[in-house]
């Protein structure tokens, strides 16, 4: 259910005021200096965001001005289009500034307000005070709350590279399976938007439409395939995948396991002769590469058979994504084979298997502890030689409770953002979940459409071999 609404040109009288208030963090002082290319330590020293830069404070009060227009008033929907502000004061972590807006004058033939704009802090400096003058939306477009999140200073961006890899290519037919839900729906719709998927909606109807009713979305231009229940969404979906009506699959607001059940059957037609898998691909905000963890969804406890499977699988993935020879750090709690450890042992036979070519095209070793497996530091202080430790693309976890323990300590300790995506059958899936933010299930929805121009370039390669 939506928590808030965004207020329509029509709707906003002169005088209409809102005031929101946040607190400066660390890590927002040091966005500002960088931001302001103000990054020598005297500007970040004592947590100011000041020396000789007004850039600083002037882009913390700024960025907090256009915040509370374009997610209060006027909210979604509008854009700012000209400003004049002047600039003063200080920032400090710990301080409290306070944006009020204030609507001025309305100008009907460009549906446009000049707002009265004004940030402080505690002190009651002014950091920026001035006009802003901003194009309302004419409809109603009605959201969750878009309060400023807790935020981690990114140093890299893996996941730009994935959607920049998708810019240039078609969108794929994907079948959402039952969307019934505000946020699988959006979810898919977005995914289309931007050029991701052609989404073919596959669940009960008239659940579908009223979910986009109440969401206020537009259904006419999507194809929707009606059944009664999650079940029969799910057979329905596989079946379109059999046939290749679409090309890849995605989870909507049904259990993972409704959906899987009907993919991994053999006479469901989507098995091929690798074990399914998942993966997710991290992006760390102080790792420099994507990491990528498997199995975390999907393989409880996998055998030696299974995890050399697993390992093709995301050797495969990393070559779509780029990486011409993925290291893979096989994990475990020690970096040496301990027959009383299990997954000591299976990553000894792993290495073996790659020596022997069993499993190519990457860099295997273990096993390996994750701390020397992603840190240089700690692999040469532990006297390890290994051309994975420290530079680890891949972690192959001993199971599935630990994979997904260490994939979302990254994401809600270590800001990490998160894609995952099913592998092994005959066509990329995407598990999407609601806690996800909006760009994890697109950069998901990304690594599909990458994965699914990957089979079509083989399949077009096999026939004209033939």
């Amino acid at each position: 259910m939506a928590d808030y609404s965004n207020r329509t040109y029509a709707e906003i009288a002169v005088g209409e005021t809102v005031t929101v208030t946040q607190v400066v963090t660390v890590t927002d002082v040091e966005a500002l200096a960088l931001a302001a290319g103000n990054v020598e330590a005297f500007h970040l020293e004592g947590g100011k965001a000041t020396h000789d830069g007004v850039a600083a404070q002037g882009a913390a009060s700024v960025a907090l001005i256009a915040g509370v227009l374009s997610h209060r008033l006027p909210g979604p929907g509008s854009r700012i289009v000209g400003t004049r502000f002047e600039y003063g004061g200080t920032i400090n972590v710990g301080d409290a500034l306070t944006v009020t807006v204030t609507a001025k004058s309305r100008q009907d033939e460009t549906q446009s307000i000049e707002f009265a704009c004004h940030c402080a802090n505690q002190r009651g400096e002014v950091l920026a005070a001035g006009l802003a003058n901003v194009t309302a939306a004419t409809g109603r477009i009605a959201y969750s709350d878009l309060a400023t999140p807790d935020r981690i200073l990114r140093r890299n961006d893996g996941f730009a590279g994935i959607f920049a890899a998708c810019e240039s290519l078609p969108a794929v037919s994907c079948a959402v399976v039952h969307p019934c839900d505000r946020d699988s729906l959006l979810g898919a719709i977005e995914a289309a938007r931007i050029g991701l998927i052609v989404p073919v909606l596959v669940g009960p109807s008239a659940r579908i439409r009223a979910t986009a009713k109440s969401e206020g979305v537009d259904l006419s231009a999507y194809r929707v395939v009606s059944t009664e229940h999650s079940h029969a969404a799910a057979a329905a979906a596989v079946a379109m995948a059999r046939t290749g009506e679409v090309e890849a699959l995605m989870k909507g607001s049904l259990h993972t396991d409704e959906l899987m059940s009907a993919v991994v059957p053999t006479e469901a037609g989507l098995r091929t002769a690798r074990h399914i898998s998942h993966v997710y691909i991290l992006d760390v905000p102080t790792y420099p590469r994507l990491l990528m963890i498997t199995d975390a969804a999907i393989n409880i406890t996998p055998d030696l058979a299974d995890k050399a499977d697993i390992c093709r699988n995301a050797i495969d993935l990393a070559h779509v994504l780029g990486l011409a020879e993925p290291r893979v750090a096989i994990l475990s709690a020690v970096e040496t084979v301990n027959p009383r450890i299990a997954s000591t042992v299976d990553a000894a036979a792993l290495c073996k298997m790659a020596e022997r070519g069993q499993i190519v095209s990457g860099i295997i070793d273990g096993p390996l502890a994750f701390d020397n497996a992603i840190s240089a530091d700690a692999a040469r202080i532990k006297h390890i030689e290994s051309p994975v430790a420290g530079r680890a693309d891949i972690l192959l976890v001993p199971d599935l409770e630990s994979g997904n323990m260490l994939a979302k300590q990254l994401q809600y300790l270590a800001g990490a953002g998160s894609a995952g995506i099913v592998l092994g059958a005959r066509v990329p899936i995407v598990l999407t979940s609601r806690a996800d933010p909006v760009r994890d299930r697109l950069a998901s929805t990304a690594v599909l459409k990458l994965l699914a121009h990957d089979r079509r370039n083989k399949s077009a390669g096999s026939v004209a071999q033939v």
